[in-house]
């Protein structure tokens, strides 16, 4: 049994962590902002400014361009923390002590690029103390939703985002961002009228109404003449077989995706080290 002493003492080491990682996380954001370089936060902190609801999270989810990736690194290097780039087709890592900033600048698909568009977006905020720009909300519905993993899935994160944003969100410009992989887009929001059949969203529900036509009108089209499996574009891990022994190819590759086949065969290896592998293909955090 656990007495009452043994679990204050938890609580208070719990609380003196937290304090910690706030600190090195101001830190970092405050290194960041010094150095000039355009970011946004995402992740937990983002979620509870537009959702509400607060969770403690492991590490502090940092968006920057892909071309700020080394000036980002240098600018945390010289503030003290440990860095490293991990895997350079998406994301570098600020250690200090237990804490990360995770410096994400795609997906773990290679799809959700940090481009202009998306830090021209940022909406302002504050975090720890220091006013900040967080990820826009199209954009982190679009980098979460192709987060499908056995092990973490973000369709709740998108159904949370959808109610709470969708009548100032841009649904025009959340459909460009998935492009070809609209349909994806249609099972998030066929999903959110299963979890939310009384919530009023109008546009919303107008989007998945014209998603639903254009499904319907492209039923009938000719079949696609190529094997192949999007599924890898959702989980690094379940759709393996589908790529390795069923003759499907990896939508992740080129010329249907940006990875190469060796950022791919560096990202499944990580499936096995649960230290150095983040959570799934998320840029949203």
């Amino acid at each position: 049994m656990t007495s009452a002493w043994s679990t204050t003492r938890h609580q208070a080491s719990h609380a003196s962590e937290t304090v910690t990682s706030r600190r090195r996380y101001r830190r970092a954001l405050a290194a960041l902002t010094r150095a000039g370089l355009p970011f946004q936060v995402g992740g937990a902190f983002a979620m509870e400014h537009y959702i509400g609801v607060a969770r403690w999270t492991k590490d502090l989810d940092v968006f920057i361009r892909p071309r700020d990736v080394t000036s980002a690194m240098e600018a945390l290097a010289a503030a003290g923390f440990q860095t490293e780039l991990p895997y350079p087709h998406w994301l570098g890592k600020a250690r200090a002590g237990r804490d990360f900033v995770d410096l994400i600048f795609s997906s773990g698909n290679g799809l959700a690029e940090v481009d202009d568009e998306w830090m021209a977006r940022g909406v302002p905020s504050v975090v720890i103390g220091l006013p900040v720009h967080l990820c826009p909300p199209e954009e982190m519905i679009w980098s979460k939703a192709f987060v499908a993993e056995r092990e973490r899935y973000d369709g709740a994160d998108v159904a949370h985002l959808i109610r709470a944003c969708h009548a100032e969100m841009s649904w025009d410009r959340l459909l460009a961002r998935f492009g070809r992989h609209w349909r994806l887009l249609l099972s998030h929001l066929v999903l959110f009228e299963f979890i939310y059949p009384s919530e009023p969203a109008p546009r919303a529900r107008a989007m998945t109404q014209a998603l639903a036509r254009r499904l319907a009108e492209e039923a009938s089209g000719s079949e696609q003449s190529e094997r192949v499996c999007q599924g890898t574009l959702l989980s690094r891990a379940q759709y393996l077989p589908d790529v390795t022994a069923w003759g499907y190819a990896d939508a992740r590759t080129a010329p249907r995706g940006r990875m190469t086949e060796e950022d791919v065969a560096h990202w499944t290896a990580a499936i096995h080290d649960k230290e150095d592998a983040p959570d799934a293909n998320r840029g949203g955090g």
